[in-house]
């Protein structure tokens, strides 16, 4: 057992080394193209838990822990070619708790996709603490002013990085924006990605606050995923993840072109059935699929690109010329489809002059 909060918290589950599969496959799709392969991650929380579990708590039940958000920022092709040892999640903890002069009783995710679907399962492991079930993106995000705190409190808690290298930076004061350049100033000097943790946060509504159950979320996508084996059709894909399917074809052509920031790109699918091109406009996540010219799905809504015959997602950074794929579109958390919230991560807030095309969340969402 790791992670032993008060008696009267509520657990929603337990997650063993058993969930690894389901678990990054679900963490894939939330991706939405980005945040990185979330199998080294897995392959982190299945060695570090063993045969024992983490306690994933429900954040209605939840509301009284300090929890901190922990996870890795930076390239995540940096991440993966200097793994993680396991002491930088949990140095850069201890090191916020120290600034803070507070301890967390709980952990949660910086962002439940891609890798980040996971490390903060494996931080759990390591500091003997439950998990809440609450995020700061509910999705692949590319920025630290996008997470959900910035949007609600205008600023970012104190956060601690631990460089995979021994150094920890502490970043406390100024704007979310202003935060994001520090911390991307520090990754380009230092090895490209780092271990950061907030300081502990307490709140009364944690739907208010973020994204919530997205850990859950990739649990049940991915286990719906793992259940159609492989040869499955684009309509069993469409059935088990519950999305909207836009296109099925070749794809006929990929575009990328560096930028000042991040990088851009574009794909285009020709539809088996329909002929119709579709192209997805990409930065670290697929943000905008049009069809013949005309938007039909945007962020801030999961946009998935998998492949045909395995059901595996295919992201921006692997996507090539000939691949077989279907493209889909899943309803976005909750939280960003409210009218306050999604400016923050609409295609305007990408500099793509598009308006959200966004799918209704289906009744009784959790997340």
């Amino acid at each position: 057992m790791h992670g032993s909060p008060p008696d009267d918290v509520w657990d929603l589950r337990r997650v063993t080394a058993a969930d690894v599969p389901a678990l990054v496959r679900g963490a894939d799709v939330l991706g939405s193209g980005g945040g990185g392969d979330a199998r080294p991650a897995g392959l982190m929380f299945g060695h570090a838990v063993g045969d024992g579990y983490v306690r994933l708590l429900d954040p209605d039940g939840a509301t009284h822990l300090a929890v901190s958000f922990v996870g890795m920022v930076g390239a995540a092709s940096a991440f993966t070619e200097e793994l993680a040892g396991g002491g930088e999640f949990a140095r850069a903890l201890r090191a916020i708790e120290r600034w803070s002069r507070r301890s967390a009783t709980a952990l949660a995710s910086i962002e439940a996709a891609g890798l980040n679907g996971v490390t903060a399962l494996a931080t759990a492991v390591w500091c003997d603490l439950p998990v809440v079930d609450v995020d700061l993106c509910g999705r692949a995000l590319p920025r630290l002013d996008q997470f959900s705190l910035a949007v609600v409190d205008g600023a970012l808690p104190p956060l601690a990085l631990a460089l995979p290298r021994g150094q920890v930076v502490l970043v406390d004061g100024g704007d979310a924006v202003r935060c994001e350049r520090v911390v991307r100033a520090v990754l380009a000097a230092e090895g490209g990605w780092a271990a950061l943790a907030t300081a502990p946060v307490v709140r009364e509504d944690w739907s208010l606050e973020g994204p919530v159950r997205a850990t859950r979320r990739c649990l049940e996508l991915g286990a719906r995923l793992e259940a159609l084996g492989t040869s499955a059709s684009p309509d069993d894909v469409v059935a088990a993840l519950g999305a909207r399917l836009l296109g099925a074809g070749r794809v006929v052509e990929v575009a990328r072109h560096a930028g000042a920031g991040f990088g851009r790109g574009s794909v285009c699918v020709r539809d088996q059935q329909t002929s119709a091109l579709l192209r997805l406009e990409m930065e670290n996540e697929y943000l905008v699929v049009f069809e013949d010219g005309a938007p039909v799905a945007t962020a801030p809504d999961l946009l998935v690109v998998v492949e045909r015959r395995t059901a595996r997602v295919v992201a921006c950074d692997r996507i090539r010329r000939g691949d077989d794929v279907v493209v889909l579109q899943l309803p976005a958390p909750a939280f960003w489809a409210r009218p306050e919230h999604v400016g923050r991560v609409m295609p305007r807030s990408f500099g793509l002059d598009v308006d959200p095309v966004l799918v209704a969340q289906p009744a009784g969402a959790a997340w």
